[in-house]
């Protein structure tokens, strides 16, 4: 009887040799808005049915007075908020020697995605943003910064950014994190953060 090492020496011999270029695939978005307010009313759109909040500043408000201003009911005065962005302080910094262990106890994780997906009203983050991936997991709220000049229409395109192939780690986040029991009733941070918000921020 012959081996298995035989029998596939066999098939690697006999394989048809042929080269034939990958297939083109299309971007799947000629329906999708061209401009940066559609993609963005696009984005919104997507985001909040995933449980997601879009934060617009008001008129002189600073980044940081819209956060607290969205996080009204979920942050109290003593509440530890980790910004890895300049322009909210925050009273934390995630380093990137930190253990995912030792951030714990965050109550807020402030970042700046990479960019935007309007199909899904996902956000995108590297181990640039991140610092250590396991913020954005271990929060109980992220905050996310988002160019709306950045939001690409779909994953296809996503997919073909320099940024994203380029990166050593990628990760996209839909919403908050949300599951639902055979009854179909929905409970948010069950797994992950309790709430996300988005703020326009160029």
């Amino acid at each position: 009887m012959r081996g298995r090492n035989d029998i596939l020496a066999d098939i690697r011999a006999n394989k048809p040799k042929f080269s034939a270029p990958a297939p083109d695939v299309p971007d799947y978005d000629d329906s999708y808005p061209s401009d940066v307010s559609g993609l963005q009313a696009r984005f919104i759109g997507a985001l909040e049915k995933m449980g997601g909040v879009w934060a617009d500043p008001e008129t002189g408000e600073t980044l940081e007075a819209t956060m607290r201003r969205a996080l009204t009911d979920k942050l109290d005065a003593n509440g530890i908020i980790a910004s890895n962005v300049p322009e909210i302080s925050g009273n934390r910094r995630v380093r990137a020697e930190d253990t995912p262990s030792s951030l714990h106890d965050i109550d807020v994780a402030v970042l700046r995605a990479r960019f935007g997906i309007a199909e899904t009203g996902s956000v995108c983050f590297t181990e640039a943003e991140l610092a250590v991936n396991a913020v954005a997991y271990l929060a109980q709220h992220l905050v996310v910064l988002l160019d709306p000049g950045a939001i690409e229409t779909n994953l296809h395109r996503a997919y073909r950014r320099d940024d994203y192939i380029n990166a050593r780690y990628t990760v996209f986040h839909t919403g908050p994190s949300a599951t639902a029991d055979i009854e179909g009733v929905l409970v948010h941070g069950a797994q992950g953060v309790r709430s996300l918000t988005i703020i326009p921020a160029r």
